[in-house]
């Protein structure tokens, strides 16, 4: 909340911790307030979030995010596929 200027990359490297130390929820969580904020997405963003809902086997998620990839056009990314792969 301190942050003045809360772009993709900030969003990320949230997100991104979050997962990689067992906090996928807050994760998921922080992914809605980026969204609530209008910030775009990038592709390491669906990355981070595709891991979260893989940890915490949230497919539903899982699937509402790939649409969300496809929307945007980055399926066709390598690290987004794979990431994919091992969410499903």
């Amino acid at each position: 909340d301190k942050m003045p200027h809360r772009d993709a990359v900030a969003w990320n490297a949230m997100a991104a911790g979050y997962t990689q130390h067992g906090q996928s929820r807050e994760a998921l969580k922080l992914f809605q307030q980026m969204q609530r904020e209008h910030v775009n997405p990038n592709v390491v963003t669906f990355i981070n979030i595709l891991m979260a809902c893989a940890s915490l086997s949230n497919l539903e998620h899982g699937k509402d995010t790939h649409a969300c990839i496809i929307e945007r056009g980055f399926e066709t990314d390598t690290f987004v596929a794979s990431a994919l792969v091992d969410m499903y």
